[in-house]
């Protein structure tokens, strides 16, 4: 089976163990690492038996896959944030995304709804230098960037994460992993339980990891990797729980109620 996931260190740090051999998996794995939107186009396609998607990409694919309880990302203080070169009104503004299929770009089109804006698509990692260079006037940043933003020169408009919380009272859902449901429920299951095991393995061997984290974020200091470990891995990594279940119905039933998704079918967690 392939099981695609991002180069970021929450996911290699997660897992590091299951493609590593270090806990049982239920049949072999072959690790496909690529950019979160990527991974969002592919699982639309049905590519992958195992990916990590956006939570705004599961919507539309909740037919043909189901998500893992462990494994992916939710949380509070996690949110992707808009930044510019200085303090500015969003209403008219070109604005740089990492992808339609984001739960970033979701977000921003319910924070925007009925404002009007010039969406640019591009990777995660050209927005901020974009931003800086002036080719976009804000940018929707995710992943490591929330960390780095001010050594481009620039500063904060709005926290998606904040502003999610204010308005629900729950953890924001930003990306899930998940199994394709011709895999079978037994496997399914199974796979679920590989996935918790190897990020119980990483909290228990903290240090094993780090070489294979710093081997696809070797533009990142060790500080800022540890940082984006600490923030998105957390206690709805090992299993999501009732109020990140809560929180993820609440998320599609928003989006739904916009326009944004379709009604979904299809029971959203596995296990």
């Amino acid at each position: 089976m392939k099981l695609g996931y991002s180069l970021c260190p929450n996911d290699t740090f997660i897992f590091y163990a299951l493609t590593h051999g270090r806990v049982p998996a239920p049949a072999p794995i072959e690790e496909v690492l690529e950019d979160v939107e990527t991974l969002n186009r592919w699982a639309l396609e049905g590519r992958l038996e195992l990916t990590k998607i956006s939570y705004a990409a599961y919507g539309r694919v909740r037919d043909r896959y189901v998500a893992l309880r462990a494994g992916g990302a939710l949380g509070r203080g996690v949110g992707p944030l808009v930044v510019a070169r200085s303090p500015r009104e969003l209403a008219g503004a070109r604005i740089a995304h990492p992808g339609r299929h984001t739960t970033a770009f979701l977000l921003l089109s319910m924070l925007l709804e009925g404002v009007p804006f010039e969406p640019v698509e591009m990777r995660y990692d050209r927005i901020m230098p974009a931003v800086a260079a002036g080719e976009a006037d804000a940018g929707l940043i995710i992943h490591e960037s929330r960390f780095t933003y001010p050594e481009h020169g620039l500063v904060r408009l709005a926290d998606l994460g904040e502003w999610w919380e204010g308005e629900t009272g729950l953890p924001l859902p930003l990306g899930a992993i998940l199994a394709r449901r011709d895999l079978g429920d037994r496997l399914i299951k199974d796979i679920n339980a590989a996935v918790r095991a190897s990020l119980e393995y990483a909290y228990a061997h903290p240090q094993e990891p780090l070489g294979y984290v710093r081997r696809y974020a070797d533009e990142l200091s060790d500080e800022v990797a540890r940082a984006h470990i600490e923030t998105y891995v957390n206690d709805f990594s090992l299993d999501v729980g009732g109020e990140g279940e809560a929180a993820v119905r609440e998320l599609f039933a928003r989006a739904e109620a916009l326009g944004l998704l379709a009604a979904g079918r299809g029971s959203l967690f596995c296990c």
